[in-house]
């Protein structure tokens, strides 16, 4: 006779399993549509009555504590409906991630020719329940150098896209000690969107990028080139089959 307590076990893991998902879903699908009605985090929990690190938890996958009232809630306020994220079927359409991975196997496939070892999406705190991650970390040992590439489809929030590719350099310094040249590169799609908010905060985008956006691309092409020691930034064409430089004009 089969142990009622060995049964009540197995539905309560396998529950734990359906709800961790479902929760992946929920936040994916938040993000996504927060994403695509231009909010920021904390417009999108204004609008919704919660506050931004609630928010941010529920995107990373924490909605498994929320309520389903504030679950709706928080689908209203980005133009979707709850059931939207639960019914679609995964795998049915290309991955809305789609436009990103292609920048990704770009920065790779270019990288290859100046000798570069590709790592995409390198976890940099595996010991974390929920590690971040590079977009795309570059190594050439030979010269002991590091590229930490994020790249950027939509800057929905400048501050957090800078703040996020300053820490996940300062983990990968502190990784591998002295010695090492680490330094980090933003690369935007090459949107009118982006363009415009670039443009406004030229004089913040030169600060917070120095270095120079040609050599960097050079140091990617050519194994002779050194890499930069400071922070750059490039641009993707909109299609992502082209990698070019970026031209900040400061303000007078």
């Amino acid at each position: 006779m089969a142990n009622p307590h060995r049964r009540a076990g197995t539905a309560r893991i396998t529950g734990r399993r359906r709800s961790s998902y479902l929760a992946q879903r929920i936040g994916i699908g938040l993000r996504e549509s927060r994403i695509a009605v231009r909010l920021t985090q904390a417009q999108a929990s204004d609008r919704a009555g919660v506050s931004q690190p609630f928010w941010s938890r529920l995107e990373r996958g924490g909605a498994g504590t929320a309520s389903i009232e504030t679950l709706a809630a928080c689908a209203a306020a980005v133009g979707a409906q709850l059931a939207a994220f639960l019914e679609a079927v995964p795998g049915a359409d290309l991955p809305r991630d789609m436009e990103h991975l292609r920048r990704q196997q770009l920065v790779i496939a270019i990288a290859r020719g100046g000798g570069w070892i590709a790592r995409p999406e390198r976890p940099i705190d595996p010991g974390a329940r929920r590690s971040r991650s590079i977009d795309v970390e570059l190594e050439r040992a030979s010269r002991r150098e590091i590229a930490v590439v994020e790249i950027v489809d939509l800057l929905a929030d400048g501050g957090d896209t800078m703040r996020g590719l300053a820490d996940k350099v300062a983990a990968i310094r502190r990784q591998v000690g002295p010695g090492w040249n680490v330094s980090g590169m933003l690369i935007l799609r090459s949107t009118s969107r982006n363009r415009g908010l670039v443009q406004e905060f030229a004089d913040l985008f030169a600060a917070r990028f120095p270095e120079s956006s040609a050599a960097w691309l050079g140091s990617l092409r050519d194994p002779a080139r050194p890499m930069p020691s400071s922070d750059g930034m490039a641009w993707t064409s909109v299609s992502g089959d082209r990698l070019f430089a970026a031209r900040i004009a400061r303000s007078a």
